[in-house]
């Protein structure tokens, strides 16, 4: 059981990552990737994919009614590869789009928060060196 939570526990903090898949999961917590999906099923209820998927759906809940961001970098910032894919799975958990849930629940709260902040907050904008930066020993900075 001490693995199985490792494991969750990895999916709960790495859950924006779109490289995080189940054999990585899996190796992770020790077990091969069809162990491991059983393992977890009897565990928790839920396969491993399923739980990743609806710990996606859940930050992207939270972002569609706070920021002020397009459905495509919520998509990209919760970890989905696919607009397709995440509209139809967010459909499936929410019973609406992501685009009708925006429209239900903005403005029934706090401010959007704007999006240049909700990106920088969810890591959506990486820090790219310069090549003078990279020349620089760092003595200057």
């Amino acid at each position: 059981m001490r693995q199985l939570r490792l494991a969750k526990d990895a999916m709960d903090r790495d859950w924006a990552e779109p490289g995080l898949d189940i054999d990585v999961v899996a190796a992770h917590a020790g077990y091969s990737r069809y162990h491991f999906i059983r393992a977890f099923k009897a565990a928790y209820g839920e396969t491993p994919g399923q739980y990743l998927t609806h710990r996606r759906i859940e930050r992207a809940e939270e972002m569609l009614r706070s920021a002020n961001l397009s459905v495509t970098e919520i998509c990209n910032l919760v970890g989905f590869s696919s607009l397709g894919t995440f509209s139809a799975s967010f459909k499936t958990w929410t019973g609406l789009t992501p685009s009708a849930y925006r429209a239900k629940h903005v403005g029934q709260g706090a401010a959007l928060i704007p999006g240049c902040y909700a990106m920088l907050w969810a890591g959506g904008f990486r820090h790219r060196s310069t090549a003078a930066e990279d020349r620089n020993s760092g003595e200057a900075r």
